[in-house]
Order: structure tokens, then sequence, then C-alpha cells
């Protein structure tokens, strides 16, 4: 049953919120927060937290598990100081995410127990096509990683890179670096200011996209604006959209202002702006539409309990611009779930549209509830030469976001021109 008021697990660091240092005590009953400062030291500590948490893999004791992760080995590259990462000047131009791809960047959802299953079907789903840089905040962890990941039989192993590069939170498609081209075709970075939340600390999130940049030899530069990935959707070929959120994180800067630094770090013709969901922290274009193809926009319906206004403003908004083919978007509705009050507070909208397309197939968000099964099928009609793969997002939704907001792709070196094939 849907119910309108849930008590779940809440996949977000609260004992590290301002304020809340009388709590931490009594929050390190319930969650693994204990792990968070002090992460397990030795396989034996590893397997008690595996165990303590249900992350065990089938069939395995906390003694086969300490086992198997003392002889585990897997690579783990360290990422370099931030300072290491190379500049360059001018702006970029962003693909779309339909173009190929090289890696998807994917923060491990270590201290999060509820959230290694969907982490799990993410990296397995983007295995057979791309590389999966999983980032750890411990290298222990990456044998922790590859142990559940080798146990459940699914993930391409040899597609799987452990990057121990530590982060404040998982959610990497909004502090992740912005990798695009520039004119004489090699690829570079836009590191955005990333500090939504004034309440947590971000430092080592608003820190990756640089140390990332110096382990991939990619060029970084800053984009001078308060901003996430998750506002942003590109085509590659001169348009960019984002929600209104983009100048709200800015009040200091006036409309024109905010634009003009866009036009600084982006290479595009056009900027399409809608409203985000009312009452949704992020206040993301990701949760509002997808961009499926060049011609083709995935939109939440007009009829969504609380957003029917602002919706339509989207639809026709949207509806009233062509595409770069210089045709009329065609506009699909997806279903959308009814929103719910989890422990009462925190407001959790499931959106189909953040979901993440990489090299022919898209991975759609599913929340376990009547509405997946119609919105698998509008997306594999609007996409029938794309294979669609549904991630149970049921979890990782009261933390947000879905697919998208937990992973960022890297283009494929090969991809320079602008095109929609490279």
């Amino acid at each position: 049953m849907d119910l309108p008021i849930r008590f779940q697990f809440i996949p977000y660091p609260l004992w590290r919120r301002r304020g809340l240092a009388r709590l931490r005590g009594l929050l390190r009953r319930f969650t693994a927060a204990d792990a968070d400062a002090q992460p397990p030291a030795t396989p034996a500590h590893m397997a008690h937290y595996l165990t303590r948490w249900g992350i065990l893999p089938d069939g395995m004791n906390s003694a086969a598990a300490r086992d198997a992760l003392a002889a585990a080995r897997p690579d783990v590259a360290a990422a370099p100081p931030a300072s290491q990462a190379a500049s360059f000047d001018g702006p970029i131009r962003l693909p779309a995410q339909w173009e190929p791809v090289e890696a998807v960047i994917l923060a491990w959802p270590a201290l999060y127990p509820p959230l290694w299953k969907a982490a799990a079907e993410i990296a397995e789903a983007i295995s057979p096509v791309a590389r999966v840089d999983i980032l750890v905040n411990d290298p222990l962890w990456a044998a922790a990683v590859w142990l559940f990941l080798e146990r459940r039989g699914l993930a391409k192993l040899d597609q799987i890179r452990f990057v121990y590069l530590p982060t404040n939170d998982i959610w990497v498609r909004d502090y992740g670096p912005f990798v695009g081209f520039r004119p004489d075709g090699s690829r570079a970075a836009l590191d955005a200011i990333y500090d939504p939340l004034p309440a947590y600390p971000a430092g080592r999130d608003d820190a990756m996209p640089r140390r990332y940049g110096a382990l991939q030899g990619i060029p970084v530069r800053t984009l001078d604006l308060h901003t996430e990935g998750g506002n942003f959707w590109s085509d590659g070929q001169g348009t960019l959209f984002a929600s209104v959120g983009i100048y709200g994180r800015n009040p200091h800067l006036s409309r024109a202002e905010v634009e003009q630094r866009l036009h600084e770090a982006f290479s595009f013709d056009r900027l399409l702006v809608t409203d985000p969901l009312w009452s949704e922290e992020t206040g993301h274009i990701d949760l509002v539409m997808k961009l499926a193809d060049s011609q083709t926009i995935l939109i939440n319906p007009p009829s969504t309990p609380f957003n029917r206004q602002r919706l339509q403003r989207a639809k026709a908004l949207l509806g009233g611009e062509l595409s770069a083919n210089g045709q009329p978007y065609r506009l699909l509705e997806l279903p959308m779930p009814p929103p719910y009050l989890n422990w009462g507070v925190y407001p959790v909208w499931r959106s189909y549209t953040n979901s993440l397309t990489v090299n022919g197939r898209v991975l759609l968000p599913v929340f376990r509830v009547g509405h997946d099964a119609r919105a698998l099928a509008l997306y594999q009609n609007a996409l029938p030469d794309f294979e669609i793969v549904p991630v149970d997002c049921s979890q990782t939704a009261n933390g947000g976001g879905a697919v998208h907001c937990l992973t960022k792709e890297v283009p494929s070196a090969e991809c320079r021109v602008l095109s929609t094939e490279c």
C-alpha cells in the first residue's frame, strides 16, 4: 500500500549535521555512523560490519567473510590531491548522455547498508557496456565491495575500477565533474561550487572533480557558480536544460549574470528553464524531465499532486520549442507515484525521469509500485533501440534521488565532434 506517511531508512548523514552533536551517540546505535570517522581497519572488523548490518553475501558467515576479505586484493587507484589537476581556458561542449561513454562514476554507499543492493544493481547494469569507477573512502571498503559484487555474480568485474577518493556523500551526479570537449577535441572538465546544504560538511565533495581530473589526466577549471549536476541536461548540440534553481542557488547574481557565466563555461546557444517540483529539496530538473534523445523529452504528468501548474508550464515551454533537428519536441508523459512524507518530515518524490543512459542502455529507477510496469513500457516504446534495465530505487528515493543522482558519466575520449554519432 502506498501510504502517505512512512518511517523508512534515511540515506543521509544526519549525524554530521551541525547542531546534532548530542544525538550522535544515539544515532550510532541505529546507523553505521560509527564507521564514518573510524572505518573498519582489519578484515575481521569489516566482516563484523557486514554481519551487523546484514550485508554478508548469501550463504557466507562472518568467519568466511573475514577470510575472503583477507584474501581479496582488488586494485585500488589513489586519486592525487586536487592541486595536481591541470587547468585550461575557454568553454566546453557538454555531450548528450546518449553519446559514447568511457566510464560511469559511482560513490559507493558504504555507510548506508540498505543502499548496497541498489548500488550493486547499478554497477552490474553498467559494467557490460562501460567501466565503473567506484569511489571508496578507505581501501578496505574496496575489498568489501568486491566481495559483495563477486558473490552476487552479476557484474563484469574486469570493468570495475576502485578509486580511493574520499567524499562526504554519495550523490556524485551533483558534485562530480562536468566532463566535455574543448574546441580542439580534447577532454576537459568543469568544477562547480558545491555547497547546497550549509548545515552539512561538503569539502571533500567540492574537491572531488579536481582530484578525479588529476587521476584521469583531464584538465579542470572552476565554474564560478553554485550549482549541481542534477540540474542540467544537454543535447550536445547547443541546448541546455535546467530548472530555475540555477538562479536561486546564486542570489548574489542577476539572471543575466548567471547565464553569462554559463556561456563562459559551456558552448551552447539556448537555455531552457523550467520550474522544479514543489517542495522537492534539490530543485533539480532531472526529477522533472528526461532528455531521452535529441527529439524526445520524457516528462512527469501535470496530474501529479501539488505540481499541476508547474508541470503544465514546463510542457507548454518545451512543447513550443524546436529540437536541434528543427522539429517540435516529442513530449511523452511518464507516470509518477504520489509523494509521501518519510518520518512525517521529509517529502519524497519518486520520478522515473531520474534515469541514466549509457552506451545503448537506460538504467531506469523503479520503486516497487504499480506504476513501474507502465514506466518500463513507455521507456521501451520511446527508445526501442535501447535496452531498458530496471534498478530498484525504493530505498535511494528517501535520500532525494535515484539512478541519475547516484552516477556521473565520463564521455569517451573518441567522442570529439558536435554530432549525434562519434
